[in-house]
């Protein structure tokens, strides 16, 4: 079994999503009680893709985020670093392009999409601000990113509870469900050391993009993170 440290090492947290990767999808159901497919939805009617938009899906696992766009007819390109997470993806839906891209160095050139999005995968980015300005550099002028992470509940019982769960339950959970168990501790302890959100979107606005706000979801367990690229 694999379990990426902390410090994020891109090939450590590849191939800790290689393990996986095939009962991701069912282990991230169970462990949010079904609010994995509502959140993904939020994310969905926040990028408000219209038809002739092209949107680039980083961190995009199997495909399952990628999927509404393209079941709307939107050009949609899922990306991922870890092969095992897009060898999934690609047995569920071959006929999207899944891409396998580093976030922090995309191989896409500028001002190529209409917006960027990324669900529950910054965290685990070895170099955020890197990251983020490969966002913004692949972005067309005016576009728009939309970043879903897990964050900080604002309400300090509400915030109690929740860490106690992530850190007590969830590896428990994973060990009844997951491929790779122990992954799931790296999990609980990087939402844990997290920056709150509005560290977050200091971070965000530091590069590069205008606009820059937040969205809390579900008391602030998951929170979106906005910004635009300028004209």
């Amino acid at each position: 079994m694999t379990r990426a440290s902390l410090d994020k090492q891109p090939r450590a947290v590849a191939a800790m999503f290689d393990d996986v990767a095939a009962r991701y999808d069912l282990t991230n159901t169970v462990m949010t009680a079904g609010l994995d497919a509502y959140w993904r939805r939020v994310v969905r009617d926040t990028v408000a893709a219209a038809p002739g938009e092209r949107i680039l899906d980083i961190a995009a696992g199997t495909g399952v985020s990628s999927t509404a766009y393209a079941d709307a007819g939107i050009d949609v390109v899922p990306a991922d670093f870890s092969l095992g997470m897009l060898r999934q993806g690609r047995r569920r839906r071959p006929d999207l392009p899944f891409v396998a891209a580093d976030a922090t160095s995309l191989p896409f050139a500028d001002a190529s999409f209409d917006a960027v999005t990324m669900t529950f995968g910054l965290r685990n980015v070895a170099d955020v601000p890197a990251a983020l300005a490969e966002f913004r550099r692949v972005t067309r002028p005016g576009g728009r990113l939309v970043v879903a992470e897990f964050s900080h509940p604002r309400n300090a019982a509400a915030r109690r509870v929740y860490l106690g769960y992530i850190m007590r339950s969830l590896p428990g959970i994973a060990r009844r469900v997951s491929s790779d168990p122990e992954s799931y501790v790296y999990l609980a302890e990087s939402i844990q050391r997290w920056p709150a959100q509005a560290e977050l979107a200091e971070v965000v606005r530091a590069a590069g993009w205008s606009d820059v706000g937040w969205r809390d979801l579900t008391g602030g367990i998951v929170a979106l993170h906005l910004g635009r690229r300028e004209p």
